[in-house]
């Protein structure tokens, strides 16, 4: 049975593990006046126990939705092992886990999530090397594509009309490809446009979208300015100990 996903803000402390508080709005105490004409038999105690009833019920039985993390900066800096956030906001989803770890898989806030890994998607121009720099300012690297159903999940969020950056370039110009994160490139899991690649002087490589034809790979001049695709691995967060 796929997990519930609840929506919760979490704080963290300086304790051995982290947790979620749920809080609703306090009662109104005006509200709290009954009339024992009407309800002659119900007591306090009971509207204060259905209330606290009916709040678990609407949550475990609500949609499955996301949790927003917004302040969990003493531990990721620990993790990260910076003086400063980049990312203040996550995007979190609760699943299943065999141990006390890895509890909430997370992304960035506005970061697209597929297969354990996070995307984020500017339409910004930029050349090749600003954008990989960019995705690294965000302790992220230039798209890596490893399978035909991790591109296909990335082209449903593009825009046509607009060329990415991946990264993937032949520094050398030897044809010599290689991927910013040194993932070995394998010609079976590449998506080239037909007759692509075709220019030696051309080092770095787009995402584009040719009319009439499908999403592929063009190689291109890396000073030329396109939009950014960055990838990093999601954050899990549980008890100390996995951060």
């Amino acid at each position: 049975m796929t997990p519930k996903k609840i929506r919760a803000e979490v704080r963290f402390r300086n304790e051995s593990k982290f947790s979620g508080l749920y809080s609703g709005s306090a009662e109104d105490p005006k509200e709290k006046v009954i009339s024992h004409k009407s309800n002659p038999g119900l007591s306090k105690l009971l509207v204060a126990s259905l209330l606290i009833l009916f709040l678990l019920k609407t949550i475990l039985s609500s949609v499955p939705s996301i949790i927003l993390f917004q302040k969990y900066s003493r531990h990721l800096e620990e993790k990260t092992n910076v003086n400063g956030l980049v990312h203040t906001e996550l995007e979190c989803v609760k699943s299943n886990s065999t141990t006390q770890e890895k509890v909430w898989s997370c992304c960035p806030k506005n970061w697209k999530s597929f297969s354990s890994h996070c995307y984020f998607i500017s339409t910004h121009s930029k050349p090749w090397n600003e954008s990989k720099e960019s995705c690294s300012s965000m302790e992220a690297h230039l798209l890596v594509i490893n399978t035909e159903e991790e591109q296909d999940f990335i082209i449903q969020n593009l825009k046509k009309d607009i060329d990415y950056y991946i990264g993937l370039s032949d520094p050398e110009g030897q044809r010599d490809w290689q991927w910013v994160d040194q993932t070995p490139y394998n010609e079976s899991v590449a998506f080239w446009q037909e007759g692509e690649p075709n220019d030696e002087n051309e080092h770095c490589v787009e995402l584009r979208h040719f009319h009439y034809r499908r999403w592929g790979w063009n190689d291109i001049s890396c000073h030329l300015g396109k939009g950014t695709v960055c990838e990093m691995m999601e954050i899990y967060l549980g008890n100390t100990r996995s951060l």
